[in-house]
Order: C-alpha cells, then sequence, then structure tokens
C-alpha cells in the first residue's frame, strides 16, 4: 500500500528485529499460561477480538486468562496483578489511558513476565505492541476525503486524548491535510478530540459548533466509527446529512449500513481477526523465549518493537471485496438496516 510505504520513513524505523526478549517462564512445550486484559469489552469489535485469540492461543497449546477492566484505570491494574499472582507466563493488554499503563508494565516486568500491548501502543517500555499501522489510517481517512473535496471547510473529530492511538491517527491525517492547508485550499473551521471516543459527545460536541458555524461545511474528518456516528446525527437534525463528507475506522455495521445509505463517505477496514491471532502467536513465541520478528516505531523518548498490520480504506463500491468476502460484515445483515430503494447498491 503506498501509504504504508509512505509511513516507513514518516512515522517508524523500519529494521527487522529477530531478538526477542527471554523473559517468560515457559519452557518449549510446556502449556503456556497467557494474561489477556482488556480495557472494556463493550463496542462491536472486542468480543471478536478476545474469540479469535483464544481460539488461536488453544491452538498452539496455551490457555487464556481474561479480564474486563470496563474502562476502569485501577481496576485494570488491580486485574494484571491478580493475573501475575496466578503465575502467567506472559500478559497482553488493551490500555485504557496509554500514560497510566506505565504502571502495568512495572508491575509485569517485577516478575519477569513480558508484555505485549495490544491495539494501542502504551506510553511505557513494552516488549512488543501488535496494532494496526494508525499512521496509515489517518492518511486512508484524510485522503478519501479530499479525493471528493480538495478544497472548502474541514472538521477535525479526533478520539480520546487519552489513548495515544488518537495523536498517531490525527498525525498521519494531517501528513496529507497540512499541504492543503498551507495553501490555503482547506480551512480547518474546528478542531475537537473527543472523550472516550464516545459518539453521544461527537454529537453534542458537533450539534454545538454547527450552531455557531458561519461558513458552509465541507468534511469532517472522523477518527472511528462512532464519533462519525454522532457526528452524522447531528448532521441530520441540521438536515445536512448526505451534503458532509465524513470518515471512520473500524468498519462497523452501523457505518456500513451509513456508506450505502450515502452519509458516510469511507470507514477503515482492520482485520481484527488477523491482529488477535498475531497477537496470540506473539504472546506464546514470547513466553517460550522465541524470537518475534518486527520493527521498531517510535513510543515516546524511547522505541518499541512491533508488528504492524496494514489497514484497508473502505467504500461503498468496493465493499463487497473488502468486509463482505472476508465475512466481517454480511450483505443480508446490512440490508436490513437500509430502505428498499437502496437495496440495489449492495447486489452491483
Amino acid at each position: 500500500m503506498q501509504f504504508s510505504r509512505q509511513l516507513s520513513g514518516a512515522f517508524c524505523l523500519v529494521i527487522v528485529l529477530s531478538t526477542g526478549l527471554c523473559l517468560g517462564q515457559a519452557q518449549k512445550g510446556s502449556e503456556v499460561k497467557i494474561g489477556f486484559a482488556i480495557e472494556n469489552i463493550r463496542g462491536e469489535r472486542w468480543q471478536t477480538d478476545l474469540d479469535e485469540f483464544q481460539r488461536r492461543a488453544q491452538e498452539l497449546g496455551a490457555s487464556v486468562m481474561t479480564r474486563d477492566a470496563r474502562g476502569d484505570d485501577d481496576v485494570q491494574l488491580r486485574q494484571v496483578e491478580e493475573l501475575l499472582e496466578d503465575s502467567i507466563d506472559v500478559l497482553v493488554f488493551l490500555p485504557h489511558d496509554t500514560a497510566k499503563a506505565s504502571l502495568i508494565v512495572e508491575a509485569a516486568h517485577a516478575k519477569n513476565i513480558p508484555v505485549i500491548s495490544y491495539d494501542r501502543l502504551a506510553s511505557a517500555p513494552v516488549d512488543l505492541y501488535v496494532g494496526f499501522d494508525l499512521f496509515a489510517v489517518g492518511m486512508l481517512q484524510a485522503a478519501s476525503l479530499i479525493e471528493k473535496a480538495p478544497k472548502g471547510n474541514y472538521l477535525l473529530l479526533g478520539g480520546s486524548r487519552l489513548d495515544g492511538n488518537s495523536r498517531i491517527v490525527r498525525a498521519g491525517q494531517m501528513k496529507v491535510l497540512q499541504p492543503l492547508i498551507e495553501r490555503r485550499v482547506i480551512r480547518v473551521v474546528a478542531d475537537i478530540w473527543v472523550p472516550e471516543w464516545s459518539g453521544t459527545q461527537a454529537y453534542l460536541l458537533v450539534s454545538e459548533k454547527l450552531g455557531h458555524l458561519d461558513v458552509p461545511l465541507t468534511a469532517i474528518v472522523a477518527a472511528n466509527d462512532s464519533i462519525a456516528g454522532g457526528a452524522i446525527q447531528a448532521l441530520e437534525d441540521s438536515k445536512l446529512a448526505g451534503q458532509v463528507l465524513v470518515s471512520g475506522q473500524d468498519a462497523d455495521l452501523a457505518a456500513v449500513e451509513r456508506l450505502f445509505a450515502g452519509t458516510q463517505v469511507m470507514t477503515v477496514y482492520k482485520p481484527v481477526a488477523k491482529e488477535a491471532r498475531t497477537a496470540a502467536e506473539a504472546a506464546v513465541k514470547l513466553a517460550r523465549h522465541e524470537n518475534v520478528q518486527g520493527i521498531l516505531v517510535a513510543n515516546g523518548d524511547r522505541t518499541t518493537k512491533a508488528v504492524l498490520l496494514a489497514p484497508i480504506a473502505v467504500t461503498a463500491q468496493n465493499a463487497k471485496d473488502t468486509v463482505f468476502k472476508d465475512g466481517f460484515q454480511k450483505p443480508e445483515i446490512v440490508k436490513q438496516g437500509l430502505p428498499k430503494e437502496k437495496w440495489a447498491e449492495l447486489e452491483k
């Protein structure tokens, strides 16, 4: 992918590594015990991640102990401490506040347990990060919008400030948008960060901004589908849905429906099953003192070894060859959320 290749110089130092930290206690041939601590299982995708992770781990002869912190950093720390007391061989965790995650990493390393940061890169010396190329995600979002509207008034709608992923996605967006901003063909009318990636908060924030906007809005660079959904609801209230271009991420069912309804331009499909299986394989390798190949990515004042997967831009035109082909979403289910006059679009 062109954007992924550009990422090499813009976000990470691509150095293939073959060394692994030999911190785990499991020996080759013995059952590996994996602790998987997720910050909050709610949301359309996270149960899929967990199911696929457990399935692949079991295929590799590992057992998985899971914890759901329901969005509470203190609870997640206590749950991780419980997992460590249960003698896990490796910890995989999805952090809530990526800055506070250092306490979790310190607790695991104090017991010589390797740590994998899953989907979000913790601001801490984790042993491995497994996730998607989020810089490329941001580039895909911005590029899809400027392809349809290379000039106009843009609203930036980012994710949670507590999530380091939000900043990476924004950096990718700005890689594409900044030259046009400097040429004054695109004007940023608002730069909004949405607490907890909340669709409700996105609705309230965009509604407020629309009430005070004195120029026509061209596009909303929404960081994910939940935020996009809230923004589009606000646009509908102002009778602007379908007139303002909106991006997204995650290929949620509602977002794919909006692609065919014409209220959302694109979403980004991240094959999460592949991500989860990759993380499970890496976890078993780290626990057994085996090498995990990866690249080095910037992580504050340090670098972190990472396995990055490529995201895919999805539109109504290529959904059949992406999310439908992979079975991530099903046309017959999407059809249920659309008026009958839109069904023909799904059958093309």
